[in-house]
């Protein structure tokens, strides 16, 4: 098995240093994954960032005291992978976010799109917000990440158009093969720049949406021939382009 991850603030240490893990994730790491010295784990700071480290001894319940072996820095992965999500209800959100994080997803958009029942206003959408980003966070260490995504503010329709027309590839997934006539399998893609790709909610995107987003580069594409449900539709799809561009080769 692979050595688990603990995020930091930052790595300050070079290699042959030492560093203690405390706070939250020192008592993670020393009383839920009871860490003892000698065993190998992993620090980042989530934004590529990290270091090979062998536990030299714990303190107490909350600090574990490490040695860094080596230091290293991600590549920036290239295409970059946006998914726009539009919100969806109840904890299905925080499935979303979970599973894309899971799959390689670089960046979330949260959409406040015309149709969605779930709307983020004043403080239900901050704490909505902030779940979205811990979600993120835990998914990234879980799934040995250490380039974790970065979950945006929430996005109107406006918003989401402007993003969409700096993108280097666009699409809009839609379950309606007369709207997307086009199979995402087979989709033209970039060998570097950005993708951002729109997933609309359970009540589907809207004509009016729909126009914009075509007036911003961004067509609609079939996924498969079922309909999925929004909080499943952008893993699936992030899954066949991260395929499709060599990122998962």
């Amino acid at each position: 098995m692979t050595a688990p991850v603990f995020v930091v603030d930052e790595l300050a240490s070079g290699p042959g240093g030492r560093f203690v893990l405390d706070g939250p994730e020192g008592r993670h790491a020393v009383t839920v994954k009871r860490l003892h010295a000698g065993e190998d784990v992993v620090l980042t700071d989530g934004r590529g960032s990290w270091a090979e480290c062998v536990v030299l001894a714990t303190e107490d319940k909350d600090r574990l005291v490490v040695q860094l072996d080596s230091v290293s820095e991600e590549p920036t992965p290239a295409p970059h992978l946006t998914v726009v999500q539009a919100l969806p209800k109840g904890d299905r959100g925080e499935v979303a976010v979970e599973t894309m994080t899971e799959t390689g997803v670089d960046a979330i958009v949260p959409w406040h799109a015309s149709r969605c029942i779930t709307q983020w206003r004043g403080e239900r959408g901050l704490k909505a917000l902030a779940k979205w980003r811990a979600t993120a966070r835990e998914a990234g260490k879980q799934s040995r990440r250490v380039r974790f995504p970065e979950v945006a503010d929430v996005m109107s329709t406006k918003q989401v158009g402007a993003l969409l027309a700096t993108a280097d590839f666009a699409a809009v997934l839609h379950e309606d093969p007369s709207v997307g006539s086009e199979a995402l399998a087979t989709a033209q893609l970039p060998d570097v720049g950005t993708i951002v790709l729109v997933v609309g909610p359970e009540g589907g995107v809207s004509p009016d949406e729909l126009a914009l987003f075509a007036q911003a580069g961004a067509e609609p594409y079939r996924l498969g021939p079922s309909v999925l449900r929004t909080s499943t539709a952008g893993t699936a799809a992030a899954a066949l382009l991260l395929g499709r561009t060599g990122r998962w080769s």
